[in-house]
């Protein structure tokens, strides 16, 4: 995810114009939300949530649904997705160390961290390309992206972890 982040640095400026000249980028934005709620929505489903986890999992959508509405240019919503997987995928692969017997302090902050890092480094490439702007707000919704995606992460685990122990034998 790294990489593809990455990737994107020098044309996604051109392509995001090439969208906003011609009325897309909104569409195309919630485009990307349907697709990755769909994907939640059947990774879900093959979970069988119950009560807390969907209460949670409305309480997370919510969430997101009201910053993004809140952020007024949509290429700046696209931190909040892209910062968001990147910090998933590293909670989970230091949460898997930790199922497995590794020392990992504070996985979850770890995560959060390492996610601002990679964002702060993006940031950083950014102020040495031309069609590019190094932007402290940018910096800010990575970390927001970070923290929003690892508190999800951790409330769903939550909310699993009691219907497991709360379930009838």
């Amino acid at each position: 995810m790294v990489v593809a982040i990455y990737s994107t640095l020098g044309w996604l400026p051109t392509l995001a114009k090439f969208l906003r000249d011609r009325g897309l980028i909104d569409g195309v934005f919630m485009l990307g939300l349907i697709l990755i709620g769909t994907a939640i929505l059947a990774q879900g489903l093959r979970w069988r949530p119950h009560g807390a986890e969907i209460g949670v999992a409305l309480g997370i959508v919510a969430a997101y649904l009201l910053v993004f509405a809140r952020m007024a240019i949509p290429e700046e919503r696209t931190h909040l997705i892209e910062y968001g997987v990147v910090a998933v995928f590293v909670n989970e692969a230091l949460t898997e160390r930790v199922s497995q017997g590794r020392r990992v302090p504070v996985p979850a902050l770890l995560a959060v961290l390492a996610t601002a890092m990679v964002g702060l480094l993006d940031e950083c490439i950014q102020a040495f390309l031309p069609n590019r702007v190094f932007d402290y707000r940018d910096i800010l919704f990575n970390g927001l992206a970070a923290v929003m995606a690892v508190a999800a992460s951790v409330a769903l685990a939550w909310a699993r972890r009691w219907r497991n122990r709360n379930r009838p034998k």
